[in-house]
């Protein structure tokens, strides 16, 4: 008899405590599966201090595997689950699907950034609930600082050096608190030309800060964020945000860089596909955490809607603590399900008191219902996170010692770009990289420009590549590119999300006349170049192969006598293997690069060889690259030769279509400065 198998989606404070527990109480008579998009347990609590510098990244992370002993980490997002055949369906990290089986299903999806309808909000403004947001973030405000000393403009100075927090509740007072010390330190150190100062400011629609709290911590950590220099202004908030700043709903305009969006959370996107009963967004489940008609089904944490026994009438709040206990009893629950262990109890907790962070040896702190300020509320808060961590705790000791004796290092390492993190994304854990689809975001998240937003998206004439459509592939969309690749349907172009990594890209394979790649044709050693002496003559040159589309050459594809352009998935007579993913089950395979018969390359405009990546190249509007010369759109491509310049023929017809442009991204194009030889 084979043994039940538990599956755990997510790996947040509910489904790590769930994790755990069961591999406790189990003890191998069941197979317990936990999916989540990494392999590390996050503690969100300590995430600011990894924004201001304190915390390595890695202190927060706790590893999975590491710390999970007798349970299965399958990498992946759940994209669909299927009640009735008690099935999950997810995505790998790499775009692969496949499909888990269940016996008992335990939800704890965990929570999303909660979007409001205003103008700008979602291109200009960054979140901060994944360690992706935080890593930015600190790079991002250290530039920003770094650029304002350097600046001459006493305006744009001001606007460089001027944050603005969203939302004055935990993450964003301890945001703002940080925040303020980390810029504060940078310009002692580096004071600036204009003798100006970082500038912070919060701002919420409620009347106080931290309104969760007891009145008295709000007063606490208002009275320390004044006293630090940080404008908070209650009853305000955010009307528009555009490039150049935001505006408020006091009619005040605001220039700045950086806005920063802590205005609370939502529950996962993830169950409102199940059709089942909800209650603000949460899945409604009974006190013993089980979805009532759904014996096999249990949720905890941020994504249920769990009944407060201590306040009859209303629900537990999204909050760590409550999500870190829900999970102990939901695991209790679902083992007692399969009568391996455990007795069925509801869930009922009594909040024991909060802890407020702010930054050196203050915080705000009311343990077991006793209001603490000042160094004893530090000691305490420090001392509460190492109790609730399930590990790395000696590393964040250390790390706090050495932050009390030593500076800290305000270095941008550039690990995060700006288009990475969207703030509208169903996954802000999982950065997001090119060479992987995006599953995570919607709306016009991810474009660039904005406060926050100063690197253009790598390999792209803008921040977001264009979605394909359910069940299509990702189209080419280069301006101007090969013809036939623009088109729904098509191959996904190389060095997009989605497609082939591009030649001398990482992960990609060597350019040729690179280190480790094949020589280029016409470098020595390498093979001649068409149309050159010695060479193989070039398509549409005398002695050579006519070019397609031109007389007497192969009839180009989509033209008259050609072969005709692919279909577009959907309509009668299209391609049904162009782009879909067949599911596997309990494993993935991998996708075909594109559909059975056709060629990679539609209609090569050019055979010249690309030129070196070490160059500087710039895309023009129209598609074209340039690297310090202009190139007009009819002329043909320079190509380097080790002999003399081959004679370039006779001028080519009239209706000859002008070449491609090269589809290798070039050097990031940045708005807050001049560009750097070598960014990327």
């Amino acid at each position: 008899m084979s043994r039940p198998r538990i599956v755990i989606v997510g790996a947040g404070f509910a489904g790590y405590r769930t994790a755990r527990t069961l591999s406790r109480l189990t003890r191998h008579q069941a197979d317990i599966v936990l999916l989540n998009p990494t392999d590390y347990f996050l503690y969100l609590p300590l995430l600011p201090q990894v924004a201001a510098g304190i915390l390595e990244p890695r202190r927060v992370s706790v590893s999975l595997s590491g710390t999970l002993p007798r349970v299965r980490l399958v990498l992946g997002e759940a994209d669909g689950i299927d009640l009735d055949g008690r099935t999950v369906h997810y995505t790998d990290p790499e775009g692969g699907e496949g499909t888990l089986r269940y016996d008992r299903l335990v939800l704890a999806a965990g929570s999303v950034n909660k979007l409001l309808p205003i103008p700008g909000v979602a291109e200009h403004a960054h979140g901060f609930r994944g360690l992706p947001e935080a890593l930015y973030l600190r790079d991002h405000v250290t530039r920003q600082v770094e650029l304002a000393a350097a600046a001459d403009d006493r305006a744009e100075c001001a606007a460089r050096c001027t944050f603005v927090v969203v939302g004055a509740g935990y993450t964003g007072t301890e945001v703002a608190a940080h925040g303020q010390m980390y810029t504060d330190a940078q310009v002692r150190r580096h004071p600036m030309r204009t003798g100006m100062r970082p500038r912070w400011m919060l701002l919420d629609v409620a009347e106080r800060v931290l309104p969760e709290m007891d009145e008295r911590l709000s007063r606490t950590a208002e009275r320390v964020l004044r006293q630090r220099g940080v404008d908070v202004r209650m009853g305000t908030s955010v009307k528009e945000a555009t490039h150049d700043g935001v505006l408020l709903t006091d009619g005040t305009t605001v220039d700045t860089r950086t806005l920063v969006w802590c205005v609370g959370v939502r529950p996962d996107p993830l169950v409102e596909s199940l059709g089942l009963p909800m209650e603000r967004g949460r899945l409604l489940v009974d006190p013993h955490l089980q979805v009532p008609g759904r014996p096999e089904l249990f949720a905890c944490g941020d994504v249920a809607a769990v009944p407060d026994l201590t306040k009859p009438g209303q629900y537990t709040p999204m909050t760590a603590q409550h999500a870190w206990r829900h999970g102990k009893v939901c695991a209790e629950n679902v083992a007692a399900s399969l009568g391996i262990g455990g007795q069925r109890r509801a869930y009922r907790h009594r909040d024991m008191g909060f802890v407020v962070d702010l930054g050196g040896a203050k915080a705000a702190a009311n343990p077991l219902g006793v209001p603490m300020s000042g160094p004893a509320a530090g000691a305490v808060t420090r001392g509460y996170h190492l109790a609730a961590m399930p590990g790395n705790r000696v590393r964040v000791a250390a790390d706090w010692l050495l932050d009390a004796v030593l500076p800290r290092q305000a270095v941008q390492l550039g690990l995060v770009r700006s288009w990475s993190v969207p703030l509208e994304s169903a996954s802000p854990e999982v950065a997001r990289v090119p060479g992987r689809p995006d599953a995570g975001s919607a709306g016009s998240a991810g474009s660039e420009g904005g406060p926050g937003r100063t690197e253009p998206a790598e390999g792209r004439p803008s921040g977001e590549p264009a979605k394909a459509r359910p069940g299509e592939e990702p189209a080419k969309s280069q301006p101007d590119g090969e013809s036939g690749k623009s088109q729904p349907g098509g191959e996904p172009a190389k060095s997009q999300p989605g497609g082939e990594p591009a030649k001398s890209q990482p992960g990609g394979e060597p350019a040729k006349g690179q280190p480790g790649g094949e020589p280029a044709k016409g470098q020595p050693g390498g093979e001649p170049a068409k149309g050159q002496p010695g060479g193989e003559p070039a398509k549409g040159q005398p002695g050579g192969e006519p070019a397609k589309g031109q007389p007497g050459g192969e009839p180009a594809k989509a033209q008259p006598g050609g072969e005709p352009a692919r279909k577009h998935p959907g309509r009668p007579g299209a391609d049904g293997a162009s782009g879909k993913r067949h599911r596997t089950s309990e494993s993935t395979r991998p996708r075909p690069a594109h559909a059975p018969g056709t060629s990679r390359k539609a209609a090569e405009p050019s055979a010249a060889p690309k030129p070196s990546t070490g160059a500087r190249r710039s895309e023009a509007p129209g598609g074209t690259r340039s690297s310090g010369r202009t190139r007009s759109p009819g002329a043909p491509a320079p190509t380097r030769s080790a002999g003399p310049p081959a004679d370039p023929g006779p001028e080519p017809p009239p209706n000859q279509p002008p070449p491609g442009p090269d589809i290798a991204p070039g050097p990031v194009k940045r708005t807050d400065g001049p560009a750097v030889e070598g960014d990327s």
